[in-house]
């Protein structure tokens, strides 16, 4: 069986780790870039009806700005989001299945002002009639340079985990940066624009069938053989 490696920021890095060991997989785990949160404004709270939250490290880093806004109700991505929501205070009326634009389309027919925190690379949406969304960066996932013991072990090949499309394509930059093998190499992307991100030129290329933690981890034990 190949060996499998998360690159993804902590605290996902950890949860990642304990789920492949869980599912059999010989996988290791270095961070190639860890999240910071960035000041910000909020709009005023009565110009807000809910939250629109696309990450649970919106939650994690929108700091006291955001408890302000504990009052309102969330919509969460996706489960992991939605636990991280409702631990911090939230109450969470709406959970979707893991991208935010379906989301955002379930609340048609309403009239709504959300307020988006999100990461400082983000993907666009575009809300339906009567739904606006005021978006603001609360953090940033910010890259770190590849560990000597990760680049040793990419010479050896295996299969490499892409949770976000920064992490893609620092993963491919410092592949570059150090003539790293991309034939040796095998990636399991959680989405399209992720897996876009990384390029070509790999061992292979693989999208999980939904965007969640499992499905990345079985479509990975899936590669390894």
């Amino acid at each position: 069986m190949k060996r499998v490696f998360a690159i993804r920021p902590e605290p996902g890095l950890s949860a990642t780790l304990a789920a492949g060991k869980a599912a059999g997989l010989d996988i290791a785990g270095w961070p190639l870039s860890e999240i910071r949160p960035v000041a910000w404004e909020s709009p005023p709270l009565e110009e807000i009806d809910g939250l629109l939250l696309g990450s649970a490290n919106a939650v994690r880093h929108g700091g006291a700005t955001l408890e302000g806004f504990r009052a309102r109700p969330a919509y969460a991505v996706g489960d992991a989001t939605a636990d991280a929501a409702r631990a911090a205070g939230f109450t969470v009326t709406r959970t979707g299945e893991g991208v935010l634009q379906p989301l955002v389309d379930e609340l048609a027919g309403m009239t709504l002002q959300l307020l988006r925190p999100t990461g400082r690379e983000h993907v666009p949406l575009d809300p339906p009639p009567g739904i606006t969304v005021q978006t603001r960066v609360v953090y940033e996932n910010a890259c770190l340079p590849m560990p000597d013991a990760l680049a040793h072990a990419m010479c050896e090949g295996g299969i490499v985990l892409l949770h976000s499309a920064v992490t893609a394509r620092h993963f491919a930059q410092e592949c570059a940066r150090l003539s790293l093998p991309r034939e040796a190499i095998g990636l399991a992307a959680l989405g399209p624009r992720i897996a876009a991100a990384a390029g070509s030129g790999w061992a292979g290329l693989r999208v999980a069938e939904t965007p969640a933690d499992a499905a990345l981890l079985a479509l990975a034990k899936d590669m390894c053989h």
